[in-house]
């Protein structure tokens, strides 16, 4: 999910888009001393004529898993639920932990066989090396940005004193060691004051969604004593110079940091300097407990803006605070929207006006203006900029004195630049698929950068001047490969209902103009109003030039066409996704694309659960699949970290209507007595406590138990990671390698 708590149960930001196809969980970091015996041989699938035969070798014994006698009676059921057991922290209980050991021994020995691993890992690791930014961030006269130069397990901060300057290294977290019983950490999100002399950033430990919050002095690049605990989905809105707004909660109960469920979160000032004992509690909702909260505060310093929210369903309140000069004693908010009816995204200030992009009245969102000059009198107005479009506004910013505006197309993403009255001035083309993002700055910068990528091409970053409109290259990397090679189209398939579903198709030019059928990769995420847009993955990349296929379907529930097409893929609604993905499949193999035997699918988090669940529904399909960081008891989700928020994607399991819709596809509970099911690798990670790695752990003991044929299933855990960001290059190409490798040997891909 963006890899906030609140976007969803696996929802990925632009940061992790180099990743998206790359399942960042490794084998490593458990010790066990229970081998795996080999067995008989695996059966090989059926193949079409051209597709690539398999090599027999040794299988895996799965090793014993413990099953209960619990039945619970839900709704006039009676329901089993032999593997609750596993739902326990694998981090204190050895039961679940031994079990965990042996798991990982049994994938290790299988995935060290697989053919072509080796070379695979290397083709990664030369995917992997090239020099890479992030957009820069202005903020007096010095520009922050990420550098990675290649294979660094963690991009490097550094300032530049002007454009022109040299940059400096100002944070380098690949030098931070894992402080006894701290765990790994890794460098998360980081925001300059407006005048760049500190700058604030926090720290991921494990993978997980926990944050500390530290403070840099950037001319000295020393880490200061303030250290905030227990930030979790926090942004930070600087007041001035001297401190910051952040968002945390209180300390969860000792032992359940990474399992239970999180309530009274409020919004906190923080003065550089002060212990984090002395910050003052400035917004909370102590009658909404169960509510999130964000802050961001107006380039000019003007206002503070809380955003508001109860699940993932794009519905927020909004309140504003004035803020003032020197110390702030006043923190009365303002409701502008204090119904949570609609959506609000927080575009700029300028003085007594707010912009906002919402979709109230408006299902492909609108962009208003605030007025707040009359709060006073407790009053304002709020009028329309630009009303709705076909396409779906999502994002916006002002710079300079232009609003940058980014739609939605069929999947992309693009981006106009208007006057602040919303008078079009031109529109940002890039002239292939793709998607054009970022177009941070301020009003009154002469200047933004945005970053434009694909499936064939890593993010370019460019510099646009707003006064002439001139865009010129900030960063273009060095490839070791031809984008020409590629060819990305755009094609649409009818579900099963008759739908229309675009989905993208990736293969080397040769390969589409010869019309010859290849193993193809098929990915899907389909939920939460998320918008999968193109994007590079060096791990994808390598099952490209191996000769694959990739393909991505824009399927029901995501935000790709707006409110009507993620309504249409949850709640009652979400058996639509999952006949979308089918369908997906379905023309993939008719049109040629991928031979029969020959198509793989993978997913992530809510991904995952897409995967597990088509998988069941059609197991004669697919000949392998890869459910990452899954959701896959859906009858309990809610019961964990942040399943709460997920109620109005999915429903909730405590009403009879939604607990039937639920247990109709929820994965763990509808794994066929006796089929034959593709080959399967589950992948998860200890410290996921988004998707606790209980879900995974409880569809693997159920798979393993059934009679499901004679193809693998089998499941990897990575140690010190959680449910994606955060993960070290090292990590993705090592669980990269071989996950590839597993679908690679199943679908017939030749590797060497």
């Amino acid at each position: 999910m963006t890899a906030a708590l609140l976007q969803a149960p696996g929802v990925m930001a632009r940061e992790e888009a180099e990743a998206l196809a790359a399942p960042v969980h490794g084998p490593s970091g458990y010790t066990g001393t229970q081998g795996v015996q080999p067995s008989a041989t695996e059966r090989v699938p059926d193949r079409a004529p051209g597709v690539v035969g398999i090599t027999a070798f040794s299988a895996p014994h799965y090793p014993p898993t413990r099953r209960d006698s619990l039945i619970e009676r839900q709704f006039g059921e009676d329901l089993a639920d032999p593997y609750r057991w596993l739902e326990a922290d694998v981090r204190s209980s050895p039961e679940v932990a031994s079990w965990v050991t042996q798991q990982n021994a049994a994938s290790s020995a299988y995935l060290a066989q697989l053919p072509g691993r080796d070379a695979l890992r290397d083709k990664i690791r030369s995917l992997f090396a090239y020099e890479r930014f992030s957009l820069p961030r202005k903020a007096g006269t010095r520009y922050f940005y990420t550098r990675n130069s290649g294979l660094q397990n963690q991009a490097v901060l550094q300032v530049r004193e002007g454009l022109e300057g040299e940059g400096r290294t100002l944070v380098d977290p690949n030098t931070w060691e894992a402080e006894a019983g701290k765990g790994l950490r890794t460098l998360d999100a980081w925001v300059p004051s407006p005048g760049g002399t500190l700058l604030a950033l926090t720290q991921q430990r494990d993978g997980s969604d926990w944050r500390t919050v530290r403070v840099v002095d950037v001319a000295t690049g020393k880490m200061l004593d303030d250290r905030l605990e227990w930030a979790n989905d926090t942004t930070i809105g600087w007041v001035g110079d001297a401190g910051f707004l952040y968002a945390r909660y209180p300390e969860p109960p000792a032992g359940e940091a990474y399992r239970a469920q999180v309530f009274d979160k409020a919004i906190w000032f923080h003065r550089v300097g002060t212990p984090q004992s002395a910050d003052i509690k400035v917004f909370a909702t102590p009658d909404h407990r169960d509510w999130n909260h964000r802050v961001s505060v107006s380039s000019d310093g003007r206002w503070a803006i809380i955003l508001s929210s109860a699940s993932t369903l794009p519905r927020r309140t909004v309140h504003v605070i004035a803020l003032g000069r020197g110390r702030q004693t006043d923190w009365t908010p303002i409701a502008i929207a204090p119904e949570m009816a609609d959506d609000w995204k927080f575009v700029e200030g300028l003085g007594d006006h707010l912009w906002f992009i919402t979709n109230a009245g408006a299902p492909n969102y609108r962009l208003v203006r605030v007025d707040l000059g009359r709060t006073g009198a407790g009053a304002f107005s709020i009028s329309d900029v630009i009303g709705e479009k076909g396409d779906t506004l999502d994002a916006g910013r002002i710079v300079g004195n232009r609003l940058i505006l980014s739609y939605l197309q069929h999947g992309a993403s693009y981006a106009v630049v208007t006057d602040l009255k919303g008078r079009p001035k031109r529109a940002i083309t890039v002239g292939a698929i793709g998607s054009a993002s970022g177009f941070g700055g301020r009003p009154g910068d002469p200047e933004t950068f945005y970053q434009f990528s694909s499936f064939n091409q890593p993010s370019s970053i460019f510099r646009l001047d707003t006064r002439t409109g001139t865009a010129t290259p900030f960063a273009v990397p060095r490839l070791p490969f031809d984008p020409d090679d590629y060819v990305v189209e755009q094609r649409s398939f009818p579900s099963k209902d008759g739908t229309r579903v675009p989905m993208y198709v990736v293969r080397k030019r040769r390969l589409a103009s010869s019309g010859t059928a290849a193993p193809t990769l098929l990915y899907g995420y389909g939920g939460f109003d998320v918008a999968l847009t193109p994007g590079y993955s060096p791990v994808r990349m390598a099952w490209l030039e191996a000769g694959g296929v990739f393909a991505l379907a824009n399927i029901r529930g995501g935000g790709e066409f707006g409110r009507a097409w993620y309504d249409a893929g949850r709640l009652a609604n979400k058996q639509n996704s999952f006949d979308d993905f089918i369908a997906a499949g379905e023309y993939l193999i008719k049109e040629g694309i991928a031979a029969k035997g020959s198509l793989a699918i993978q997913g992530g988090s809510n991904g995952g659960m897409l995967v597990a669940a088509v998988i069941n529904q059609r197991p004669d399909l697919f000949a392998a699949a890869n459910p990452d960081v899954g959701v896959m008891d859906m009858l309990r989700f809610d019961r964990f970290t942040s399943g709460r928020f997920w109620v109005d994607d999915y429903g909730s399991p405590s009403r009879e209507a939604d607990w039937r819709v639920l247990r109709a596809y929820s994965p763990y509970h509808n794994i066929r007595p006796r089929g034959d099911y593709p080959a399967i690798l589950v992948t998860t990670a200890d410290t996921d406590d988004r998707v606790v790695p209980a879900h995974s752990f409880k569809y693997v003991a159920a798979l393993q138990a059934a009679d499901l044929g004679n193809r693998p299933h089998l499941l990897r855990v990575e140690a010190q990671a959680g449910h994606g960001p955060g993960k070290p290059v090292d990590k993705i190409i090592a669980s990269g390698a071989d996950v590839l490798a597993f679908l690679a040997k199943w679908t017939g891909l030749a590797l060497e």
